[in-house]
């Protein structure tokens, strides 16, 4: 808890030491610059996006960085180091309650349940969570969604953290790789296509999807300050509109089509890889069909931040979820 206190302090500061350079999130050029948390095929509909052109018909063009981890990425987003910010929405919950007045605002939902596969050192084709027991899993950053999903999974099955086996905290997201390969934990977590390419160099093995067993939270989110939504409202609006038909390709494609699309952004996975990620993530119904945020599935997030110990006050809906722009895109189309 001190260190997600510490964390949203930070952040706090931050915005108050640089909102001197707020103007910079105005820009009158057509480029968007789209931090996204992690690369992964999670995000698809977002690099098929980018690869389809999809973005250009609208008249932008996308700088696209990397931020390693929901903290940096919400860092650059305040910074105005990003304008748009692709993250988990628990990160705008932590710096709306930590009181920052240039909070981020999600204003659409790209994924609806965890991302991740359970990673083992051996293959368990029979595996069950309670075979964690006494067992270490290396799973994120205290606070971030990848744990706090790995955690609400844990409870569902009667799994205590700290009591019937030890979740690492201690290890950033883009290292957990490595350190799973170092020698540390018995297991670990990894998105596609990082688990489904460790498999296949006989690293480790995938025994679970954490998403198929914690169930629909919002997970992955398009995100902006206040400030930068409401200079740039047609650049928003032309954003959503081809991450939309990204969707809908993704959703309504096959995938063979969809690991066509992904390429250019995974040059160095195998095709046959590509393709295992995307049914993966299509079996757990991972991909929202349209990017609307549910007041109902809002609430569900807040009740698994409370549940770890990352919040201990809740915040309206209408806080920090705009979803008036997809739904005008929606009702148009």
């Amino acid at each position: 808890m001190k260190k997600i206190i510490t964390a949203v302090l930070i952040i706090s500061l931050l915005t108050l030491s640089i909102i001197a350079f707020t103007a910079c999130t105005k820009t009158d050029d057509d480029v968007i610059r789209l931090n996204e948390v992690t690369h992964s095929v999670f995000y698809a509909p977002l690099y098929v996006a980018l690869n389809k052109g999809y973005f250009e018909e609208y008249g932008i063009k996308i700088e696209l960085t990397n931020g390693g981890g929901a903290d940096k990425s919400m860092t650059a987003v305040i910074s105005g180091q990003a304008d748009v910010g692709l993250m988990g929405p628990e990160a705008a919950v932590y710096v709306k309650t930590g009181g920052s007045n240039n909070y981020p605002v999600v204003f659409g939902q790209l994924t609806k349940c965890d991302g991740a596969f359970l990673i083992g050192r051996k293959a368990e084709p029979d595996f069950k969570w309670s075979d964690l027991k006494g067992k270490e899993i290396i799973g994120g950053r205290k606070g971030g969604m990848p744990a706090m999903s790995l955690e609400h999974a844990l409870n569902k099955n009667n799994l205590v953290v700290g009591e019937d086996l030890n979740l690492n905290y201690d290890v950033q997201f883009d290292l957990i790789t490595a350190a799973f390969e170092g020698g540390t934990g018995d297991y670990c977590t990894m998105f596609e296509p990082n688990a489904s390419q460790y498999e296949a160099l006989g690293k480790g093995y995938i025994v679970a999807s954490v998403g198929k067993e914690a169930g629909d939270i919002p997970y992955t989110c398009f995100m902006a300050t206040k400030e930068y939504i409401a200079a740039n409202p047609e650049k928003i609006t032309g954003f959503m509109k081809a991450v939309i038909k990204g969707i809908d390709f993704v959703i309504n494609g096959n995938p063979d089509e969809i690991a066509e699309a992904l390429k250019p952004s995974f040059p160095t996975t195998d095709d046959a890889l590509l393709k295992k990620s995307v049914e993966s993530y299509k079996a757990i119904n991972a991909y929202m069909t349209d990017p609307v945020m549910t007041k109902e599935s809002f609430e569900h997030m807040l009740d698994i931040l409370e549940e770890s110990g990352s919040i201990t006050q809740r915040i309206a809906f209408s806080d920090i979820i705009d979803n008036s722009i997809a739904e005008k895109i929606l009702a148009e189309k």
